[in-house]
């Protein structure tokens, strides 16, 4: 399968989850309590009416402890070091863009689902998982696995809450909930680099009629600019657009997002009642990376964690965190951290634009789920 064929797929089965969550979802802190509580951030998502409750679904960029607690996984310190202090269970020297978008709403940030221990599911819960994908479908943990353990989590809680005991969401949060999706980098790495992924799920729109009416749907970043993409070896530099990033990957990640953003376009027309909300990831992130001096970042294309030195700092036999890695001494001075994820200075900017509304259609704030 083509490369395009698999950017094709991959949007397939994005949308279908989407509709699938909309079903579970209507059917009409991280990963404890003891780190810092966030932070009230002045932004247009700064207020709500009624306690924001949201769901987060994706793979490693909003990962904020469920591949450690799933598989077992330890990152110790320098990951979580700009921030909390200490491990956390993210790939990231700090805050995930989830977690300052959870800033915004004065929430705590979201407990991974599979975190046995110091969970609180009052604001909602995060099933994104690290090296998640759209497919193979029933791979753990995949995004269609991600939304059956969103199924299981909400039908427990409605039975719970039927016997009258506590629950951290009532049927009432269920439904006004924002279901946030991100995910696709892996599986737009994947049809690059392996030939395509098998995926032919067939989802019917009229799974929307009992779902959820609050969709905020990411696309996926610009591929070609990730150190880990940009150390594979070439012959040559023909591929590199001015910035330094991969045009191939790129053009990958532009179609991935046209495809998506034409689709919710469409959903939002045909599905009465839903508020479906793209927003732009690739647009805000290569802004980022394409101005980074103005934001005051001064290595767009370097990793800070992890092992060569310059121009990318990423060998894929010594990762960060592995076995003679070196990391930076001031990670807000780069855009990437270990070569696939943000730095926590990175998450800030690529987060503050989420909250600007600009890059997203329709121009809505963050809040605007809890405000109503």
């Amino acid at each position: 399968m083509a490369a395009s064929s698999g950017v094709v797929v991959a949007v397939v089965a994005v949308v279908a989850v989407m509709m699938a969550v909309a079903v579970a979802a209507g059917e009409v802190n991280d990963d404890g309590g003891d780190q810092p509580s966030p932070s009230p951030s002045p932004s247009p998502s700064a207020s709500c009416a009624r306690r924001p409750v949201v769901f987060a679904f994706g793979d490693s960029n909003t990962d904020t402890g469920g591949i450690a607690a799933g598989m077992g996984y330890y990152f110790p310190l320098p990951e979580g070091r700009a921030f909390f202090r200490r491990a956390t269970g993210r790939l990231c020297d700090g805050r995930l863009v989830i977690d300052h978008l959870c800033e915004s709403l004065n929430m705590s940030y979201l407990s991974p689902y599979l975190e046995p221990l110091g969970t609180d599911f009052a604001n909602g819960a995060n099933f994104a998982i690290s090296g998640a994908a759209t497919a193979p479908r029933n791979a753990a943990f995949s995004l269609h696995i991600q939304v059956q353990q969103f199924i299981h989590f909400k039908q427990r809680s409605l039975e719970l809450a039927s016997r009258g005991e506590a629950v951290p969401v009532d049927a009432d949060g269920f439904r006004n909930a924002l279901y946030l999706i991100d995910i696709g980098q892996n599986d737009l790495s994947a049809a690059f680099s392996a030939g395509g992924l098998p995926y032919d799920d067939v989802v019917r729109q009229s799974l929307y009629y009992n779902g959820a009416k609050n969709l905020w749907i990411h696309g996926t970043g610009p591929l070609g600019c990730l150190p880990q993409k940009l150390a594979v070896p070439r012959a040559d530099d023909g591929d590199l657009d001015p910035s330094g990033c991969l045009k191939t990957l790129n053009a990958g990640a532009y179609e991935f997002n046209s495809q998506l953003s034409s689709i919710c376009d469409q959903l939002s027309s045909q599905l009465r009642g839903a508020t479906i909300v793209f927003t732009d990831i690739l647009a805000i992130k290569y802004d980022l990376i394409a101005n980074h001096s103005s934001y005051g970042f001064e290595e767009p294309l370097m990793a800070c964690c992890g092992h060569g030195g310059p121009p990318y700092n990423y060998d894929f036999n010594v990762s960060c965190l592995g076995a003679g890695y070196r990391v930076c001494e001031d990670g807000s001075k780069f855009v990437s951290w270990d070569g696939v994820h943000y730095t926590d200075a990175a998450n800030a900017v690529v987060a503050g634009k989420i909250l600007s509304a600009d890059y997203s259609r329709p121009k809505l704030p963050f809040s605007y789920f809890c405000s109503a």
